[in-house]
């Protein structure tokens, strides 16, 4: 598996991941993207994970070929530096058409597995979000994530009454997960940005609502 690659420099790869490859593989083992790193370098110092993204949501994944630019990239990103576009189609459509999600989140463990809660003790979270198209029934979101909780956009969506179309613990499950890391902006010097194209499985929906 070699996905298609959106940036590329002496520092960092972007990869277009496609939903459904997890970004590593996990006890079962299995396809991950992790996989193609040998075709990106063989250097003995990378290249490594910047960040991660769920298996089922498609679109920019920054990879660091080498060691000082992979501790500059977690170093942005564990401050909140890192500006990231995220395109999702959800049920329903917001009462607004912008606004800022600010619900904490919890992580909850029980006997069929562990999912995000919204919780007062939880760790802050904060989405900013606008409506960029709805037909009532579903509607097109932007959401750009202001700190980098797991699950927060998928949490936060159906926070607003909306949950992304397919997502099978926040929503109703039916179909693939509507989720796309649309855009990435890294302030590292140079500055790395990239766009990725809406995945096969979400073009109808952002047709349908005027993308």
């Amino acid at each position: 598996m070699v996905p298609d690659i959106l940036f590329q420099d002496s520092r960092y790869v972007v990869l277009n991941k496609p939903a459904g490859i997890p970004v590593h593989a996990g006890p079962r083992g299995g396809v991950s993207m992790e996989d193609c790193f040998p075709t990106l370098s063989r250097r003995r110092d990378g290249p490594w994970l910047s960040h991660r993204l769920d298996a089922d949501t498609a679109g920019c994944l920054v990879v660091a070929l080498r060691k000082t630019p992979l501790l500059e990239a977690q170093a942005a990103f564990a401050s909140a530096r890192v500006e990231k576009t995220y395109w999702a189609v959800v049920r329903g459509r917001p009462e607004a058409d912008s606004g800022v999600v600010t619900a904490k989140l919890l992580k909850r463990t029980a006997p069929d597995g562990w999912r995000m809660t919204v919780a007062p003790n939880g760790q802050d979270a904060v989405t900013e979000w606008h409506l960029r198209g709805s037909d009532g029934s579903t509607s097109w979101l932007e959401l750009r994530p202001r700190t980098g909780r797991t699950h927060q956009i998928r949490v936060h969506c159906a926070q607003l009454g909306c949950p992304i179309m397919g997502d099978p613990v926040y929503g109703d499950g039916v179909g693939r997960l509507m989720l796309l890391a649309r855009a990435i902006r890294l302030p590292v010097v140079p500055e790395l940005t990239a766009t990725a194209p809406v995945p096969a499985h979400m073009r109808d929906a952002i047709a349908r609502l005027g993308g």
